[in-house]
C-alpha cells in the first residue's frame, strides 16, 4: 500500500463517519460528539438463525444488509457478519481520486468492524437493496446489488446510493462471502437505469 493511500486512509478514519467503510459523502454526523451509551443489561437475543443466513444467496444478501442496520444507540451483532464471511474475505471501498483515477481501501472483516462500529451504533444507519443481478458458475456467484443508504432511522430520506459487487463461494451446504467491493453514485457517475430493477431470474 502506498504512503499516499495510507495517509488518505488514516485521515478518513479520523475525520469521517464511516459509511460502509470510508464514505466521504457523510456529513451530518459529528464525530466529536460523545458516543451513545449502550442500554444496561443483556442485549436482545438474536432474531435470526446463523445456519439459515448462509443456506441461500438471498439469505446471505439479506443478512449482509441487516447486520449493519439499526437506530442510534443499538449495538450491532457483529458475529452475524463474521458468520457470513470467509476467513480470507476482504471489503474493498472504491473511491474517486478527484481526477481521472480511483483509490481502493482494503479492509479485513475486523478492520471493517473497527472502522464502522461506533459510526453505525452512534448515528443510526440503514441500507435498502433496490435491485439485484446474480450470475453463477459452479461454486462461484457474483451479485450486483444496488443500494440506498439512510442515516438515523429507516424512514429517513436516503442520502446516497451505490452498487455492491459481492463475490460468493458455495461450500457444501452453505455460502461464504469472499469479497465485497462498492462505489457510490456521483454527478459524474450516475446509476444506470438497468441497475435500478431486478431482471426476471435475477440476471
Amino acid at each position: 500500500m502506498s504512503a499516499t493511500l495510507l495517509s488518505a486512509l488514516a485521515a478518513a478514519s479520523l475525520s469521517l463517519g464511516m459509511h460502509a467503510g470510508l464514505s466521504p459523502e457523510v456529513s451530518s454526523w459529528d464525530a466529536s460528539q460523545p458516543a451513545v451509551e449502550q442500554p444496561e443489561g443483556p442485549q436482545p437475543a438474536a432474531s435470526y438463525d446463523p445456519a439459515e443466513d448462509v443456506k441461500t444467496i438471498d439469505g446471505v444478501m439479506k443478512a449482509l444488509y441487516a447486520c449493519t442496520a439499526g437506530p442510534p444507540g443499538q449495538a450491532r451483532d457483529w458475529d452475524r457478519l463474521r458468520n457470513l464471511c470467509h476467513q480470507d474475505m476482504r471489503f474493498l471501498a472504491v473511491r474517486s481520486d478527484g481526477a481521472d483515477g480511483a483509490v481502493v481501501f482494503t479492509l479485513t472483516v475486523e478492520d471493517y468492524i473497527m472502522h464502522n462500529k461506533t459510526y453505525f451504533e452512534k448515528g443510526g444507519f440503514f441500507e435498502s437493496e433496490l435491485a439485484r443481478r446474480t450470475e453463477s458458475f459452479g461454486n462461484i456467484t457474483h451479485v450486483w446489488s444496488t443500494f440506498e443508504s439512510r442515516l438515523g432511522s429507516a424512514g429517513a430520506d436516503p442520502y446516497t446510493r451505490g452498487i455492491y459487487s459481492v463475490q460468493l463461494l458455495k461450500d457444501g451446504g452453505r455460502w461464504w462471502v469472499l469479497s465485497c467491493s462498492w462505489d457510490m453514485e456521483r454527478p459524474d457517475n450516475p446509476l444506470p437505469e438497468k441497475y435500478l430493477e431486478t431482471p426476471v431470474g435475477g440476471e
